[in-house]
């Protein structure tokens, strides 16, 4: 096992930040991750203690493990300052023990997380050092160039290395600390003569440390009059509104938080009208505790639904602005949505390479939720396909497709008026990418008339008929991948599953040999991915249909990376039980035994035998797939689809999906509640569908 010291250079490199997104990164590339945290930074904090240490708490929420609470600063120091060095290190080796007691294999790498000690006690400066002795541990320094320059920089790091002895680079010193992190990056990576690698170099972002209006509300102690979007909006920039609005109004954009005196109704009525025209403000703060007058209120009404928070405190305006220097914008435990944006991005900017070879063993890799989602992305990348999205209008599909387009992950056609779309992305402070495509439905539309009136006629499709189908753009993007203009198309966050798949099944239609067109759930649960089938549009299929379900979802599941085992999930497990449901699923198995003998895959199971080793061995004893299933297919629509909300909502599960199947392009639906990241993995896994299903249609070729 290899040991990893995370040690800042200085106070306030983001330490925290950068250990959750190391341990995101090392988890996608599937290796068995352990993290504690030998002492707290604070000397409050103790083992034990019912506060938990701010980087203990985030780690136990956000990375899936649960490492003991650290050393109080207090103790550790009252033991160096005793010399007491044997008993602080028992201490730290029984933390070490209880966090590797958890694992039923020791990991591949351990994380430890050091203290800063810059105009601190000195005998703070003895704790990173003894760390790294202590755990025989690898240092990775992390530092910011900023108010440096390159020459400081580097002098900073040679000093801070030749606590643990220097560097181990390429001269062969025998040092311990090996690389450096740097956080915050404003500029281009800087040039170091340190002889440390440069691991990472993470890019200054306003939205990684924009705090939620929700969390400026509380340090000021704030009133809220009306909460509106006050815990999902960030304060990007503070505006007092100190002139007349003509002045005021560059300043009203995404992200300000706005100061004013309630008496400046014409200061309220600007925002009330930015926030209505599409400008998501971070807030309204009222000064000096008067109240709204009603008219003003009742005309900001609209912009309150909106999402408009409104927040009141009793100090004057310059009070406040004086006062908010002292805001610690420490990320919040319960702030998900920018803990995981800074680990995404953390992860991101890693040297991965050479983060696997620095840890590198000769252990089988586990597929872990985390490296799926990676190797979803690296794949998507690889494949380069174009995706059209016919709800281009719609903001979190915008966001989306900008997001794919930046970070290479298809090429994004977003169907809408290109005019509608400017605005809209400049209202919400978006910056479309050079290579984001935006496509106009309207000159297209006449232009596929003939072929759609060709392709339906046989149903009664008239040339006015197909006019009015085309106005539908989910109905022109199928067209589109029909005609090889796209690779692919995604819809469903404003559309109803059967508006996506409908023209879908009427034009794409399904591939030679399969019968049944499907949905899977990709369920990311914290120590693998399980394959869920059909939960999205078959409501009662017949056995003949079930067996293609789950000859379907089988080779789904080996294309992206899982081995399937498959198991038919019923109300009985193997001959306990009778009765049509149970014998349908009965001879589904049968079904896909004889088309398709090289499948492992056993049925009746019930839930609890598929998935429990505990319980297999008692209910299905020998049963090549009981206990350790990947691929779970349900009877029916019912079962499928309230198990997988059930085990989403109810665990916290990441579910991608649905992705269909069988069709002979790609096409895939979203629910309606899909998050923008939601959206870029669909995005991701139907830029690889249609890889595959080139390749597939090459190897026919190929073979006739």
């Amino acid at each position: 096992m290899k040991t990893l010291l995370l040690v800042p250079t200085e106070a306030g490199v983001g330490l925290t930040t950068i250990c959750l997104g190391l341990l995101h990164a090392l988890d996608q590339q599937g290796l068995r991750v352990a993290f504690f945290k030998p002492v707290a930074q604070s000397a409050t904090s103790s083992a034990g203690a019912d506060s938990l240490e701010h980087t203990v708490e985030l780690i136990r929420r956000y990375a899936g493990l649960q490492p003991p609470a650290p050393l109080s600063c207090d103790q550790t120091l009252a033991w160096l300052a005793a010399e007491q060095t044997d008993l602080l290190t028992e201490q730290w080796m029984m933390l070490r023990e209880r966090t590797l007691a958890e694992f039923a294999q020791e990991p591949d790498v351990l994380v430890l997380e050091g203290v800063s000690h810059a105009g601190d006690d000195p005998l703070l400066a003895r704790i990173n050092p003894l760390l790294a002795d202590s755990f025989d541990a690898q240092v990775i320094l992390v530092s910011t160039p900023h108010a440096q320059s390159i020459a400081e920089l580097n002098q900073r790091l040679e000093s801070c290395a030749a606590q643990f002895g220097g560097h181990d680079g390429s001269d062969a010193s025998s040092g311990r600390a090996v690389g450096v992190i740097l956080n915050m990056l404003d500029a281009q990576l800087p040039v170091l003569n340190t002889g440390l690698h440069l691991a990472g170099g993470i890019p200054w972002d306003a939205e990684l440390t924009a705090p939620r209006t929700c969390d400026v509300a509380e340090f000021l102690h704030a009133e809220v009059v009306e909460a509106g979007d006050i815990l999902q909006r960030r304060v990007l920039r503070i505006s007092l509104a100190a002139e007349r609005v003509g002045n005021l109004l560059p300043h009203l954009q995404h992200g300000t938080l706005l100061i004013t005196s309630a008496d400046r109704d014409e200061v309220i009525v600007a925002a009330a009208l930015a926030e209505l025209n599409g400008v998501t403000l971070a807030g309204v703060l009222l000064t000096e505790g008067a109240a709204l007058r009603p008219e003003t209120l009742a005309f900001c009404r609209r912009a309150i639904a909106h999402g408009l928070p409104l927040l009141r405190v009793p100090q004057d305006s310059y009070q406040v602005i004086t006062h908010l220097p002292g805001f610690a914008n420490r990320v919040p435990v319960d702030d998900d949505a920018r803990i995981r944006h800074v680990m995404d991005t953390v992860a991101q900017h890693l040297d991965r390479p050479w983060l696997a070879t620095l840890v590198a063993n000769q252990r089988e890799r586990r597929l872990s939720p985390a490296a799926f989602r990676y190797s979803l992305l690296q794949r998507a990348r690889a494949a380069n396909r174009i995706i059209v999205l016919p709800e281009g209008e719609e903001l979190r599909t915008l966001r989306a497709a900008v997001n794919c387009s930046r970070r290479g992950i298809a090429r994004c056609q977003l169907l809408g008026n290109p005019e509608v779309i400017r605005q809209l992305a400049a209202n919400n402070a978006i910056t479309l990418p050079p290579g984001l495509e935006l496509v106009d439905p309207v000159p297209l539309r006449e232009v596929y008339v003939p072929r759609l009136t060709a392709l339906r006629q046989h149903k009664g499709m008239t040339a006015e008929r197909a006019r009015q189908e085309l106005e539908d753009n989910v109905v022109l993007g199928t067209l589109m991948l029909h005609e090889g203009i796209v690779d692919g198309l995604v819809s469903g966050a404003v559309h109803t599953t059967a508006n996506t798949i409908r023209p879908a099944l009427q034009l794409i239609r399904t591939r030679a040999g399969i019968d049944t067109a499907s949905s899977i759930f990709f369920m990311c649960l914290p120590e693998q991915v399980l394959i869920f089938g059909d939960c999205a549009i078959n409501a009662d299929p017949e056995a003949s249909e079930l067996a293609d379900i789950a000859i379907a979802s089988a080779d789904s599941a080996r294309e992206f990376g899982v081995f399937p085992r498959v198991a038919m999930i019923s109300y009985s497990t193997l001959d306990s039980g009778t009765g049509s449901d149970v014998d349908k699923v009965r001879e589904a198995t049968r079904l896909v035994r004889a088309r398709r003998p090289d499948l492992v895959i056993d049925g009746p199971l019930q839930y609890d035998a598929a998935v429990s080793a505990e319980v297999a061995a008692a209910k299905a004893p020998g049963s090549p797939v009981a206990g350790h299933a990947t691929v779970l297919i349900f009877p029916d629509l019912n079962t499928g689809n309230t198990t997988y909300k059930a085990v989403q909502r109810s665990a916290g599960v990441v579910s991608i999906g649905p992705m269909l199947q069988g069709l002979n392009k790609p096409v895939n639906d979203l629910s309606r509640g899909a998050s923008v990241e939601d959206i870029v993995y669909t995005i991701a896994i139907t830029a690889i569908q249609a890889t595959i299903d080139n390749n597939t249609i090459e190897k026919r070729e190929t073979t006739s």
